[in-house]
């Protein structure tokens, strides 16, 4: 069937949803997207003002082919809207050589041909003097790399994929999904549409909306937190995002006004989030003792006290790994769910996927690593 035959929904238009939308209507779909709040909104994860791009990789390797596709489709939607979503700073990765997760990196870099750079303490010194290492640390900075404006970017895929034709119901909140013979329901407040192919990308909500998934998606409170650096070597002419792997996960985006630098934490440091339609936004004091012991640590040139606090959002797999693909039972259902945390660089591929499970049923894009076909563990 042509793709301008197919009558798509794509349910939550924010980090996945709004690029699955621009891709779907950019090969002529009939799109029609539904949101409870609206593209851009503060209440998931796609906020805060910056996230990391990076082309290596340290969770696995097979994503650097995945990351090359998101790169390309990131210059293309910055072409066709004028507007600039990303900015290539680089990014220093660090931490113990004897971690797995830099072994990994590494790895990824020499398979796929990364540019890159291996620092020594002295060139980590003189470059990059706001960050202190530990005997035994790697450094590598990924030059294909920076930052990501993700309210920006949510609002400006949403956007082009209405300008390509999409409609898109703003504060309105999906209530059931029910595949049929024909196709797919889609049930709101208001009444329910008939769908060839509905795109499932709700986030934080995907337990709510799809009780019955096969698998979990475990949904954690996260903490965003900006610290005034002291000294002007943050901003100086190199001012790279940096992920530090051990002892404690940990990464930071210096702020494009100058101004500050945004911290953020792992997984495991994460609460669960509970009911994500009544968040916990408020940050207790002793949430901050784990930030100020990182910055004593290893970023003293921060002041210990931060200036602005944020909490948000994501869904978690027991893997890390995301589901990407057709519901169990439901083939005209395609889930985007469970990114971990590392999810938001690589939206504009994994988009462009949705698009192509939705309008083909198939995929050219080498994922078999993360999608839900013959999957049985998260």
């Amino acid at each position: 069937m042509s793709a301008a035959r197919k009558r798509v929904a794509v349910v939550g238009v924010g980090t996945m949803g709004s690029q699955a939308a621009w891709r779907l209507a950019a090969r002529g779909a009939e799109v029609v997207a539904y949101d409870r709040f609206a593209p851009g909104h503060d209440r998931s994860a796609a906020g805060g003002e910056t996230r990391i791009f990076r082309s290596a990789h340290f969770e696995d390797s097979r994503y650097v082919p995945l990351l090359k596709h998101a790169d390309a489709l990131w210059e293309r939607l910055q072409q066709e809207t004028g507007r600039e979503l990303r900015r290539l700073t680089g990014c220093l990765l660090m931490g113990s050589a004897e971690h797995q997760q830099m072994a990994t990196v590494l790895e990824s870099i020499a398979e796929h041909g990364l540019d890159h750079e291996v620092l020594d303490a002295e060139a980590m010194a003189k470059r990059f003097p706001q960050y202190r290492l530990e005997d035994g640390d790697a450094a590598v900075l990924d030059r294909r790399a920076g930052f990501i404006r993700p309210e920006l970017t949510v609002q400006t895929a949403a956007r082009r994929a209405e300008q390509l034709g999409a409609r898109i119901h703003r504060y309105t909140p999906v209530r059931e999904i029910a595949p049929r013979a024909n196709g797919v329901e889609v049930r709101t407040d208001t009444g329910t549409e008939h769908f060839d192919t509905v795109v499932v990308t709700v986030g934080p909500w995907v337990n709510d909306l799809l009780p019955d998934l096969p698998w979990e998606v475990d949904i954690r409170r996260l903490i965003s937190a900006w610290y005034v650096p002291t000294t002007d070597a943050w901003f100086g002419e190199e001012r790279p995002a940096f992920i530090r792997t051990t002892p404690t996960h940990c990464y930071g985006l210096p702020s494009p006004d100058g101004v500050s630098v945004k911290l953020g934490l792992s997984r495991a440091l994460h609460k669960p989030a509970g009911d994500p339609n009544a968040l916990d936004r408020t940050v207790q004091p002793e949430e901050l003792d784990i930030f100020t012991e990182q910055i004593r640590r290893h970023l003293p040139d921060l002041h210990p006290d931060p200036t602005r606090l944020a909490v948000y959002m994501e869904g978690y797999t027991e893997s890390s790994r995301p589901l990407i693909g057709p519901l169990p039972g439901a083939d005209d259902v395609v889930l985007l769910a469970g990114f971990s945390g590392h999810g938001f660089k690589l939206s504009p591929a994994f988009g462009d996927i949705a698009a192509d499970l939705a309008l083909d049923g198939t995929t050219a894009q080498p994922v078999d690593f993360v999608s839900t076909v013959g999957r049985t563990a998260a």
